[in-house]
């Protein structure tokens, strides 16, 4: 194992947000991954404590133990170019094969690795993955258009073709960042296009939903009340999506059209947090649904370059992070303040 510095950053917040909502303090701390250049990225908290995540640029899965600093790196093939990963119950750590087309399974305690190759040769580049509870994964194929499901046990796919679109960025609607409501329903962010999608996991069906014009959706959660909350890249916007309605609400982010929204995470008390990444330093940015105001905005003090996924940690009330800075952030955020009469 390996055991790098970490970066004590005690992160203090600057100055106020708009309409004088005092700004919350959330203490940031990064530790340096040993793998220079190597792209960290997507962690996930196994259940030892433990940090897994991948270094997309050199093929690897890896953990830190961040009660000693310690890492610890398992190779996957040269090319792999693993995208996320996931941590189930019992240790195992699943991962997408990106520029292989396959999904990972690695057993921690042997190292050996199987790989499920997708169905279809187009589904070239699995994205982001997130469990259900049914024995399975939902997963997203970005440029190759799918969303898929996989059986943990079997390690059968099924895909679902998203809608295509026509100019842009190509034609697939880029499926993204997804996440899982409390009927077992996976939402996805399609961000070649304004529209979040669903697929009824009985049906495989899929249904969209429109946003604003030129809104561009890349990391979304879901609240308790199954909210689809949403960072529009495109346009430096945090929004709301009732599934029931199809109403959206918007809220203009702190720094606005330039903020440039990704990674994100809720809370055990409903509170979205997001960063944004079109500023440097990136700002780890705090919101709360109940309030409707923006209560906490902090510099990462690496710079993080860009957060590109988060992993919410309830035991411990933290947000980690991996930042294109060569860094495992993690976020532990300030106790909700109550609102009293």
């Amino acid at each position: 194992m390996l055991k790098a510095p970490v970066l004590l950053l005690a992160a203090v917040v600057l100055g106020t947000l708009p309409g004088d909502v005092l700004a919350q303090e959330t203490e940031i701390q990064e530790w340096v991954v040993p793998w220079e250049q190597s792209r960290p990225r997507d962690p996930h908290v196994g259940p030892d404590g433990k940090v897994w995540f991948v270094g997309q640029r050199t093929s690897y899965a890896a953990y830190l133990d961040p009660a000693t600093g310690e890492f610890k790196k398992y190779d996957l093939d040269e090319g792999t170019g693993p995208h996320t990963l996931i941590v189930d119950d019992d240790g195992t750590v699943w991962y997408t094969g990106n520029r292989v087309r396959h999904i990972g399974k690695l057993d921690p305690i042997t190292g050996e690795i199987q790989k499920y190759m997708l169905p279809d040769e187009r589904a070239r580049d699995p994205h982001t993955m997130v469990f259900d509870d049914e024995g399975g994964m939902w997963f997203t194929v970005q440029s190759g258009n799918f969303v898929g499901r996989i059986d943990k046990e079997t390690g059968e796919s099924v895909l679902i073709e998203a809608p295509a679109v026509v100019g842009g960025r190509g034609t697939s609607s880029r499926p993204y960042g997804i996440k899982m409501d409390s009927r077992g329903h996976p939402w996805i962010a399609l961000f070649n296009t304004n529209k979040i999608a669903t697929v009824d996991p009985e049906t495989m069906e899929m249904r969209t939903f429109d946003l604003p014009e030129n809104a561009l959706p890349r990391r979304l959660e879901i609240t308790s009340d199954d909210m689809v909350w949403y960072g529009d890249y495109r346009r430096g916007y945090l929004g709301r999506l009732n599934p029931e309605t199809g109403e959206v609400t918007e809220w203009a982010n702190p720094s606005g059209e330039r903020s440039r929204p990704y990674g994100m995470a809720v809370d055990a008390d409903d509170r979205i947090w997001f960063v944004e990444t079109g500023v440097q330093p990136n700002r780890f940015v705090g919101f709360d649904p109940e309030t409707q105001e923006f209560f906490s905005n902090t510099e990462i003090g690496s710079g993080g370059g860009s957060v590109r996924h988060m992993f919410y940690d309830e035991s411990t009330n933290s947000v980690w992070f991996g930042t294109d800075a060569n860094t495992i952030g993690r976020a532990k955020l300030p106790p909700k303040e109550r609102i009293t009469s």
